[in-house]
């Protein structure tokens, strides 16, 4: 393990070299491309040695590993939790109060459920819709002909801010291949409202981040290429 914490920072800044590069061959600023890193089945330690890397946004799939993370590491100053990962609404508590923010807001009653967990610990929470572009079964997300409607129902909960949209991409072993679904993904932003109404585009991970960067992601999340294959 100890070798595997001392290579955290080394293949944090190939992350972020590759996200510089991606951003600059798109004609964009690298600060324009916010890096999560995603720490899920990782140990404390780990987000340690990427926290004194400079790294301060942690993205995390579960929510009670969120939770005790977040408890293991409270003294970390700065510290940014983004909730990612597929959320029933029984461990919104756990989210509204630990996280600044969620990506996969996917239905109305999700939303009133975070809403209401948000008011009882008087904060707001960023959220993104999570859209299901490629229609996969087996991911998480609303259609696409869904977003409207959803994006109604954030704007009427008073705790909740609706800051984006967020899509897990189908795998494709080119990455190219990729890009229509991020595409889709910056076409609805921009039939809703477009960048002004909702900033953040969250797509892309360690396979296809310089894709997801080239149609417009402003958050990638990237866990395997930081933190190495989870066991």
């Amino acid at each position: 393990m100890s070798e595997d914490l001392g290579s955290i920072a080394s293949r944090l800044d190939e992350v972020r070299r590759r996200v510089a590069d991606a951003a600059a061959r798109a004609g964009r600023a690298p600060d324009e491309v916010r890096l999560i890193a995603v720490s899920k089945g990782k140990p404390a330690d780990a987000i340690r040695a990427a926290y004194a890397a400079g790294q301060r946004d942690f993205g995390e799939n579960y929510a009670q590993e969120l939770e005790e993370k977040a408890e293991a590491l409270a003294d970390l100053d700065g510290i940014v939790w983004h909730a990612i990962g597929r959320l029933q609404r029984n461990k919104a508590k756990v989210v509204a109060r630990v996280a600044q923010a969620v990506h996969s807001v996917d239905r109305e009653e999700l939303a009133v459920e975070l809403d209401r967990r948000a008011a009882a610990h008087g904060r707001t929470l960023d959220v993104l819709i999570e859209v299901n572009v490629g229609g996969e079964d087996t991911k998480g997300g609303c259609a696409p002909g869904d977003v409207g409607p959803l994006l109604a129902a954030v704007a009427r909960c008073a705790h909740l801010r609706p800051v984006g949209l967020m899509t897990i991409a189908p795998f494709k072993e080119d990455p190219a291949d990729v890009r229509p679904f991020f595409a889709a993904l910056r076409a609805l932003r921009d039939a809703h409202g477009g960048q002004a109404a909702l900033p953040e585009l969250s797509m892309g991970m360690s396979h296809d981040v310089e894709a997801a960067i080239a149609e417009g992601a402003t958050l990638v999340r990237v866990g395997t290429a930081i933190f190495g294959a989870r066991g």
